[in-house]
């Protein structure tokens, strides 16, 4: 790099999401910010953990909150005792919930799964904790679960009651919907419908048919054809009852995109609780407050384990692009690149670039993910630093 180049100040700003299994988003922010500085010595770099709504996003705003993560004892999927972690915004007035911390598939790998069974309680259970605080927002990340019961076990945890044809209780998890006659609200916590509840969904899948949360994703949790069918037909039984006091018909709420994520929990909160469901990185870059950290941007780094199609459409890079200002250079650093140039060019990207320094095994790379995600950061940086000396936005 040429002496006039180091002289470059550029605010840079590091807002990638986590390299899945290799590097969390505030590892990957830190490691492009280092690999920015050998280019940039003297420029304005500002790391800013991003996440979609799934998996991290618990971490990632922790990191921009600088709040640490609280914990709960609660159930996991299938009413075992165990921990869980929760996040409190500086002021107090927000919190994220990880749904996958109380029901999520990991934590009952250890046994043979109970796809009928499995359900949201210990959700729910974080958020009796969360309200006992006096927010006023919780913002709850779905994904990665291990149940299929349509968030009822969630507002069962808040206190209301789910019956059967007899006024006895259903059976826990999605193979007890069938069953159920009446939903009693009566002794649900008041403050759990006073607080503002978004879901974050990075999925648009309906609740029910062959799109839906038990046909597309029961499979991967231990649904055999039968038992999907079971979970289908609860799904499509429980929007049928929570239709019949409300304006909206059954088959609308079983056809809405999104009410099939993570088992369809946007069903019962949207229905009981007033919840709205939200694109994850929409939800996520409001709470970060995304549009004014870029506002100054010269540079921005992003990056994901996967660079591909789906990255525009909701996820991590797609937000980053759009709420960065139109004069900035965008560019996306992966473990995996599968956009052309063109592609990259025709979505708004400057130039994406793998991690990879050659034919590589995944393990290698996940083993030195930050090393190599700081040294690809530091090669972009410097061919935009080449490039840049008569550039007056990035310069003294």
């Amino acid at each position: 790099m040429s002496r006039e180049a180091s002289t470059l100040t550029p605010t840079i700003v590091c807002a990638p999401d986590s390299f899945k299994g290799s590097a969390g988003a505030s590892e990957a922010a830190a490691a492009l910010a280092r690999g920015a500085r050998q280019a940039f010595p003297h420029a304005h770099i500002t790391d800013l953990p991003f996440a979609d709504g799934g998996e991290g996003t618990l971490d990632a705003l922790l990191a921009v909150w600088g709040t640490p993560a609280r914990t709960v004892e609660v159930v996991d999927a299938i009413g075992r005792p165990a921990t869980a972690r929760f996040g409190l915004s500086a002021d107090g007035k927000t919190a994220v919930i990880e749904a996958a911390q109380a029901n999520g598939l990991p934590q009952v790998s250890d046994v043979d799964l109970q796809p009928e069974r499995a359900d949201t309680y210990g959700v729910g259970l974080i958020a009796r904790q969360v309200l006992a605080l006096g927010v006023e927002e919780i913002l709850l990340c779905i994904g990665g679960s291990a149940s299929t019961d349509g968030g009822v076990g969630i507002v069962s945890a808040l206190g209301a009651t789910f019956t059967d044809g007899s006024g006895e209780p259903i059976a826990p998890g999605g193979g007890g919907l069938s069953a159920l006659a009446s939903v009693d609200t009566t002794n649900l916590d008041p403050r759990a419908l006073d607080v503002r509840w978004r879901i974050a969904v990075d999925v648009d899948n309906p609740l029910t048919g062959p799109h839906g949360a038990a046909a597309v994703f029961g499979p991967q949790k231990g649904a055999t054809p039968e038992s999907v069918a079971v979970l289908d037909s609860g799904l499509a039984h429980l929007a049928e009852v929570l239709a019949s006091s409300g304006e909206t018909s059954a088959e609308t709420l079983a056809a809405t995109p999104g009410f099939g994520a993570a088992g369809g929990i946007p069903m019962a909160l949207t229905a009981l609780l007033g919840a709205e469901v939200v694109p994850g990185s929409s939800m996520v870059a409001e709470a970060v407050g995304l549009t004014d950290a870029l506002a100054g941007a010269d540079i921005v780094l992003t990056g994901e384990g996967s660079f591909d199609s789906q990255s525009l459409g909701g996820k991590v890079v797609a937000a980053v692009r759009d709420h960065a200002p139109a004069s900035a250079s965008i560019v996306v650093i992966a473990g995996r690149v599968a956009l052309t140039p063109a592609e990259c060019r025709a979505a708004g990207i400057t130039a994406a670039l793998s991690i990879a320094p050659g034919p590589a095994e995944l393990s290698e790379l996940s083993d030195q993910a930050e090393e190599l995600i700081e040294s690809a950061a530091a090669h972009a940086c410097a061919l935009l630093a080449a490039g840049s000396t008569s550039s007056p936005a990035l310069q003294n």
